[in-house]
């Protein structure tokens, strides 16, 4: 069981639009992240660029920038697989890669890979000590190789603090950090996502946030969470009521964005990877990416 905290810078970006432009503009992109203080960037795993690859890719051009993966799907490859991916990653950049590992959803396994979907935390479990056991007979890392799981159930979460370094949490807010930080006590490092938005009229703001949720809304496991919090069928319907948009997205000004940010910290939070929403979901975010990084610096290191 793992007991420290790994040291993991305290703010990141977490991105799919890196997948929307030629790899040489999303190395570019990168190596301006760096520069710009960012500490980590996280990628998303569906149906884009495979994911150690496009991490690899980065790292390469970059030097300090920690590649995790947000999140490595358990389906999309066996344990021997991610055992190997996590490991040439690790042993190629040391101190710099973090394998974020989930079980996705039954829509993405069943319908887009044709795999059964089987109870997510046996199959975790089931996974992870199939991982342990793996062999991996290329030049191995110096340390090991970092491990978080996607978790917003207590169970999992419990179970990410048994076998693993910590968690990624998606889609929630700072509540539900005070929560996962309370299963997880001082084991583990907790991860979490908060999307942003830096536009101030609440209708265009709740328009452009109603596109990234919709995306989410319908899958059961988020669903699922949002129960737990007290939202209802109403909350689900035509995109997200109100209320769930605002309790997703920070929108507004930039000092209502870092105070969403500076919550997540407050309830807890290791690390916090910032989603930056642009005007098309396929869009990348630069100047949100350069606006707001003197902020979220100047927050990191007051956090410390």
């Amino acid at each position: 069981m793992v007991n420290e905290v790994m040291t993991l810078p305290r703010i990141g970006i977490w991105t799919a639009a890196l997948d929307f432009v030629p790899t040489a503009e999303a190395q570019e992109l990168a190596v301006e992240l760096e520069q710009l203080g960012y500490g980590a960037i996280w990628l998303p795993e569906v149906a884009g660029r495979e994911v150690f690859v496009h991490l690899g890719l980065l790292l390469s051009k970059t030097e300090r920038l920690v590649g995790a993966t947000g999140i490595a799907n358990i389906w999309a490859r066996d344990a021997v697989s991610m055992t190997a991916a996590a490991k040439s990653l690790t042993e190629a950049f040391p101190d710099r890669v973090v394998v974020g590992l989930g079980v996705s959803h039954r829509s993405l396994v069943e319908d887009l890979r044709g795999h059964s979907y089987e109870t997510p935390l046996v199959a975790m479990r089931r996974y992870l000590e199939a991982m342990a056991k793996s062999p991996f007979t290329a030049h191995r890392p110096q340390g090991p190789a970092r491990i978080v799981l996607a978790a917003l159930g207590p169970k999992m979460i419990a179970l990410a603090t048994e076998l693993t370094d910590g968690i990624l949490t998606y889609f929630v807010p700072p509540e539900h950090t005070v929560e996962a930080r309370q299963v997880m006590g001082d084991r583990g490092t907790l991860c979490v996502e908060q999307a942003v938005l830096l536009e101030e009229d609440p209708i265009r703001a709740r328009e452009i946030g109603r596109a990234h949720t919709a995306i989410y809304i319908g899958l059961p496991n988020y669903q699922n969470n949002f129960r737990r919090m007290g939202f209802g069928d109403d909350d689900f319907r035509d995109g997200g009521s109100d209320r769930l948009i605002d309790t997703v997205v920070a929108w507004g000004d930039e000092e209502k964005v870092l105070a969403r940010v500076r919550a997540h910290f407050d309830a807890g939070a290791d690390h916090v990877c910032v989603q930056m929403l642009a005007e098309g979901r396929r869009d990348v975010p630069r100047a949100a990416w350069r606006n707001l990084a003197p902020g979220l610096m100047e927050l990191a290191a007051s956090k410390k």
